[in-house]
C-alpha cells in the first residue's frame, strides 16, 4: 500500500478503508521511521517499507521507546520504488530480504594508503625544500634572512593556540549556520584545492628538461606548460564544483584535490620545534575528542557534530531547533557536504545496501595534515642535523600504526572515531622516544631556532682560531 502521500506520524493519518495484510510504503520523515511502524501495525500492516533517496547513517534512536513494534522493516530507494510502481502497478507481493554485510572494508586499505603516502610525500617534500635553504646559505647574513624568513612562516605557540579556538569557533559556526556557511567552505576548498594541485604537479614538470618554452609579458618570462597546467589545474576544480554532487565519480576529483591539498599544506606550514607540534596535536587531540564524543550529550537529537558535518546532515535533511526533519525536492544547503574528508565509496554503495548503511568511507583532512605537520618536522630535523632519516622514517611507522589501530577501533565499536585519538600518541611518543634515546630531546623541543644558533655559534668558534694563527705568523 503507497501511503508516501501521508507522512504517517499521526493515528489520523491511518487510511478509512484499514490496510490488514498489507506491506505499508512510507516516505522517511519528519518524524522517526520506528514511530510511523508503531502506527502502521496499529493499523493492521504485516511490514513497512520506508522509501529514500539516500539514508547516510545507521537507523538510530531510542529503541527503548518502541519495544511494542513486531512488524519487520525494511528501506527502499525512492528511485526503485517510482520503479516498481511504474512496471509491475500498485498490487504487488513483497518478501523481505537481508543482504549480508561483506566480511572485508576493502575501502580501510585504501583510505590507509592514501593516508600513509600523502603524509609521507609531504614530510619528505618539506625536507626537501628544507635541504635547498641550507645548501644555499653561505654566509651569516643569509642565515639571518633565512630565519627572520622563517619566522614569518612558521607556527609559534600562541600561533597554535589562536589556530585551535578558530577551528572550534568555525566548527560551532557550521553546525548553526550550515545552510549559508558551507558555500563558503565549498568556494574556498575549490580556490585553495587548485593552487595545490598547482603547485603539486608544477613542481614535477619543472623536473623535465624538455617543453621549455617561454612568454614574455612586461619583463617576466612564463613557461607555456604551466599556463596550461594552471588552466588544467582550474578546470579539475570547476568541473568537482559542478558535479560534486554526482555520487557515482565525483568523489574521485574531490580526493585527487583534497590529497594535493593535504600536501602543500604539510609542505608548506611550518613547526618551529616540537613544542609548537605538542602543542598543536594535543589541542586539536582534545578538539576531536570533544565534538565526536562530548557533543552528543549536548546536541538536542544526539548526534556528534563532527560526523554530521564531515558526513553531511543526513544527506536530504535539514535542521529545524535540533531535529532533522525532512527536506524539500529543491536544491539547498542540506543536501551539501563539507569538502573536507577523503571519500572513498564502498562495494555496497553500487548494490541495495545503499539504503540503509553509511555507504562511503571517510577521513578527514585535519587526520592528515595535523600528523603530517609533525612529520614534516621530524624530516627537517634530519636534514639539520644529518641523522640520515631516523625520525622521519619512525614517525611515518608511528602514524602507520595510528591509522591501523583506529581501524582496529572502528571495526570492534562500529562507531565512527576520532582519528586523532589513536594518532597523536602514537606519532608523540615515537618521537620523544627516538629523541631520548639519541640524547637530542634538548635539540628535538627547542628545534629550529636552536640548530641556527649552534651553527652560528660553531662558526664564530671556528673563525676565531685561524685569526689567532695569522696573528702568530704574521709576528
Amino acid at each position: 500500500m503507497d501511503l508516501t502521500s501521508t507522512p504517517l506520524c499521526n493515528f489520523s493519518d491511518l487510511p478509512l478503508h484499514g490496510m490488514n495484510n498489507k506491506a505499508v510504503v512510507v516516505q522517511w520523515g519528519p518524524c522517526h521511521f520506528l514511530e510511523k511502524a508503531r502506527i502502521a501495525q496499529t493499523g493492521g500492516a504485516d511490514a513497512l517499507l520506508v522509501a529514500n533517496n539516500s539514508v547516510f547513517f545507521h537507523p538510530s534512536g531510542n529503541k527503548s521507546e518502541f519495544q511494542d513494534v513486531k512488524i519487520p522493516i525494511a528501506f527502499i530507494s525512492q528511485k526503485d520504488f517510482n520503479d516498481m510502481k511504474q512496471t509491475l502497478g500498485s498490487n504487488i507481493s513483497i518478501k523481505m530480504y537481508s543482504p549480508p554485510r561483506p566480511n572485508f572494508d576493502y575501502t580501510m586499505v585504501v583510505i590507509f594508503v592514501i593516508s600513509v603516502v600523502t603524509v609521507a610525500l609531504g614530510g619528505y617534500w618539506s625536507g626537501l625544500i628544507e635541504l635547498e635553504n641550507l645548501s644555499t646559505v653561505t654566509n651569516t647574513e643569509e642565515r639571518e634572512m633565512r630565519k627572520k624568513k622563517e619566522e614569518y612562516v612558521t607556527f609559534s605557540p600562541l600561533t597554535v593556540v589562536v589556530f585551535v579556538v578558530i577551528c572550534c569557533v568555525m566548527m560551532v559556526l557550521l553546525y548553526f549556520f550550515y545552510k549559508w556557511l558551507v558555500y563558503v567552505i565549498i568556494a574556498i576548498f575549490c580556490i585553495a584545492s587548485a593552487m595545490s594541485l598547482y603547485n603539486c604537479l608544477a613542481a614535477l614538470i619543472r623536473k623535465i628538461p624538455c617543453g621549455q618554452c617561454t612568454i614574455t609579458c612586461h619583463d617576466k618570462s612564463i613557461e607555456v606548460r604551466l599556463i596550461f597546467l594552471s588552466g588544467l589545474c582550474i578546470a579539475v576544480a570547476v568541473v568537482w564544483a559542478v558535479f560534486r554532487n554526482e555520487d557515482r565519480w565525483a568523489w574521485i576529483l574531490q580526493d585527487i584535490l583534497g590529497i594535493a591539498f593535504c600536501l602543500n599544506l604539510i609542505k608548506t606550514l611550518k613547526l618551529p620545534n616540537f613544542k609548537s607540534c605538542v602543542i598543536l596535536l594535543g589541542l586539536l587531540l582534545l578538539y576531536d575528542v570533544f565534538f565526536v564524543f562530548i557533543t552528543p550529550f549536548i546536541t538536542k537529537n544526539g548526534e556528534s557534530i563532527m560526523v554530521e558535518l564531515a558526513a553531511g546532515p543526513f544527506g536530504n535533511t535539514e535542521k529545524n531547533d535540533g531535529n532533522f526533519v525532512e527536506a524539500t525536492a529543491q536544491p539547498s544547503a542540506p543536501h551539501e557536504k563539507l569538502p573536507v574528508v577523503i571519500r572513498v565509496p564502498k562495494l555496497i554503495y553500487f548494490s541495495v545496501m545503499n539504503v540503509c548503511l553509511l555507504p562511503v568511507s571517510l577521513l578527514g583532512f585535519g587526520d592528515i595534515i595535523i600528523p603530517g605537520l609533525l612529520v614534516a618536522y621530524c624530516r627537517r630535523f634530519d636534514v639539520q642535523t644529518g641523522s640520515s632519516s631516523v625520525y622521519y622514517i619512525s614517525s611515518i611507522i608511528a602514524y602507520a600504526v595510528g591509522m591501523i589501530l583506529t581501524f582496529v577501533v572502528l571495526v570492534l565499536m562500529n562507531k565512527g572515531q576520532p582519528a586523532l585519538l589513536y594518532l597523536v600518541p602514537c606519532t608523540l611518543i615515537t618521537a620523544s622516544l627516538v629523541a631520548w634515546r639519541r640524547k637530542e630531546m634538548k635539540k628535538f623541543w627547542e628545534g629550529n631556532s636552536y640548530q641556527v644558533m649552534a651553527h652560528l655559534e660553531s662558526s664564530k668558534n671556528e673563525e676565531s682560531p685561524v685569526i689567532t694563527d695569522e696573528q702568530i705568523v704574521q709576528q
